[in-house]
C-alpha cells in the first residue's frame, strides 16, 4: 500500500506500508446485579504471561457484533444477561490495522455453563467496579483494548455519553 499524500505537503520518496486486515472484535463489560464485574484470566501469547481481561474475541464472518458479544460472554465466563447496550467503539491499531472492537455493556448477568474454544484456558474473576477501575490504574489490567472498554463503562455509568 502506497502512503497517500497530505494537501501542502512537499513529495515524499516512495514507500511501501503494510496492513493487517484482522476481523472485527468485540469486547464485553459485564455486571451482575451486585455490581460486580465479570474478568478473565487467560495466557497470552504475545506477552508469554496471563493477563486479566474484560470478556471478549473475533466476529465470525457475517455475525452481528452484539450477538458476537453475547456468545463470547457465555463462552468464556458462562454468564448470559438479559439487558445489553453497545457502549463505544475503537480502532485497535489504525497505524497497521484495518480492523475495529465494539464493546458492549452486558447487564444483570447470570452464571451458566462454560464453552471454551479448543484453545481456551481460562479463570474468572468478580471484581467490584470500582475495583476493577483500580487495577487498570495500578497496571494490574494493562490489556488497552480491555482499557478503552472499561473506560466506555464508566462513561456510560456517569451519564457522560
Amino acid at each position: 500500500m502506497q502512503e497517500a499524500p497530505v494537501a501542502g505537503e512537499t513529495a515524499r520518496p516512495p514507500a511501501d506500508f503494510y496492513v493487517i486486515h484482522p476481523p472485527d472484535w468485540v469486547n464485553v463489560v459485564a455486571l451482575l446485579p451486585d455490581d460486580r464485574v465479570v474478568l478473565i484470566e487467560q495466557w497470552r501469547h504475545g506477552v508469554l504471561h496471563p493477563t486479566l481481561e474484560i470478556p471478549g474475541g473475533v466476529i465470525e464472518a457475517g455475525e452481528d457484533p452484539g450477538l458476537a458479544a453475547q456468545r463470547e460472554l457465555a463462552e468464556e465466563t458462562g454468564y448470559t444477561a438479559p439487558t445489553w447496550k453497545k457502549i463505544g467503539v475503537v480502532e485497535p491499531n489504525p497505524a497497521i490495522q484495518s480492523n475495529r472492537c465494539h464493546t458492549y455493556l452486558a447487564i444483570g448477568c447470570q452464571p451458566g455453563p462454560t464453552r471454551f474454544d479448543e484453545h481456551e484456558r481460562i479463570q474468572t474473576h468478580l471484581f467490584p467496579f470500582e475495583e476493577a477501575l483500580t487495577a487498570v490504574a495500578q497496571g494490574r489490567i494493562d490489556h488497552a483494548l480491555c482499557v478503552a472498554g472499561l473506560m466506555f463503562a464508566w462513561l456510560e455509568r456517569r451519564g457522560s455519553k
